[in-house]
């Protein structure tokens, strides 16, 4: 589907919505959020002697991401969402060779809030596992890449399933549990098991920023479930952080076990990451620096199969910093370096090994 054409989609699905829920006197409210980005390889690719005759700097524009939601508010405390998601990753710096984006649903979920304002909230659909929203929340810069256990695919943003959200005392206290497929929302569903997911945060004291991710807060996270064929699955984190409106700390560390079969060895893996942001006082202005580390197999240090995108890699270091502007409350652009290295492993044509520049851009409407 070219991208004319997924946006004709996209824009039926969201008008269809919207005149549906109209004639059940819902409130909806349409909106979007696109991500784009210019790239240079810091490194010269031998990859391009092929094309071009000699090395060089690869460089592309990209458009990563483009969201369009759709929300629908009905009475008693009942609401909708559905939102899909065009995926431009792989057009840019050694992704699969299509020439087409991606198109598909990233939520699509009803939701019941008992009493209108109770601290318990029941989802049902296509929706958002409990790690990954919160914590883009508490980072604020998707649009320079996803957060380390998204982009490492230590588990999706986005699965089929059933859960509840709560929260506590204005966010002293917020949670998410469910229960999922465990696939993902972009992978086809697996064998009948299903996954546990869970997180709660509590915040230990305040700042001057509300919501669920402001304050100095303690948070926690559980996955436990089965792979495909009858492995297991099985995820812990912990992060610690701080939000006010000026500054953003946050360090966290996430373990798992994963086998492909009852009989397999278990895999075990390990993500760190520490991030800061801050926003300079009485301007436009904000900083970011991160370090992330992945490794996918902490009992070897011998290379591990990584099969998300079945290329053997090790240990992967990812330091960013960059600086941001907000020319509008609608219109961020971002200048950052993303230097991604391997510890042992061949270089590959997935993102393992580039030191790279980036323009990124965020328009949210």
């Amino acid at each position: 589907m070219r991208l004319r054409s997924a946006f004709g989609v996209i824009l039926a699905i969201t008008a269809g919505l919207g005149a549906g829920a109209s004639s059940a006197a819902a409130q909806v409210t349409l909106g979007g959020l696109i991500y784009g980005q210019y790239g240079y390889s810091l490194n010269a690719d031998s990859g391009l002697v092929a094309t071009t005759g000699s090395a060089g700097h690869d460089n592309n524009f990209d458009i990563t991401r483009g969201y369009l939601n759709a929300n629908a508010k009905f009475a008693d405390g009942v609401s909708a969402r559905i939102t899909t998601d065009v995926d431009g990753r792989g057009l840019s710096f050694g992704g699969t060779a299509e020439t087409q984006l991606t198109i598909r649903l990233k939520y699509a979920f009803v939701a019941w809030q008992p009493n209108a304002k109770g601290p318990l909230t029941y989802k049902f659909g296509l929706m958002q596992t409990p790690w990954i929203d919160w914590e883009e929340n508490l980072w604020d810069y998707r649009m320079q890449g996803t957060v380390a256990v998204d982009r490492n695919k230590i588990f999706p943003s986005s699965d089929f399933g059933a859960g509840i959200d709560g929260n506590w005392n204005y966010d002293q206290v917020n949670a998410q549990i469910g229960v999922y497929n465990g696939e993902g929302y972009s992978s086809t569903p697996g064998d009948p098991s299903k996954d546990f997911e869970g997180r709660v945060s509590v915040r230990l004291a305040k700042s001057d920023m509300a919501g669920r991710t402001g304050g100095l807060r303690l948070t926690g996270y559980a996955q436990i479930g089965a792979s495909n064929g009858g492995g297991t699955r099985t995820r812990f984190m912990g992060n610690l952080s701080y939000k006010s409106k000026a500054v953003t700390l946050a360090a966290e560390y996430e373990v798992g076990q994963d086998s492909t079969a009852t009989k397999t060895p278990q895999q075990k893996s390990a993500v760190m990451s520490v991030y800061g942001v801050y926003n300079v006082p009485n301007s436009k202005v904000g900083l970011i620096a991160r370090l992330d580390t992945y490794d996918p197999n902490t009992d070897s240090t011998l290379t591990a199969v990584n099969s998300a995108t079945n290329t053997t890699v090790n240990k992967q270091t990812r330091m960013i910093g960059g600086i941001s502007y907000a020319i509008s409350p609608n219109f961020r652009v971002l200048l950052d370096v993303d230097l991604n290295s391997l510890e042992n492993g061949a270089t590959n044509a997935f993102d393992k090994s580039r030191q790279m520049l980036y323009f990124h851009t965020e328009v949210k409407f």
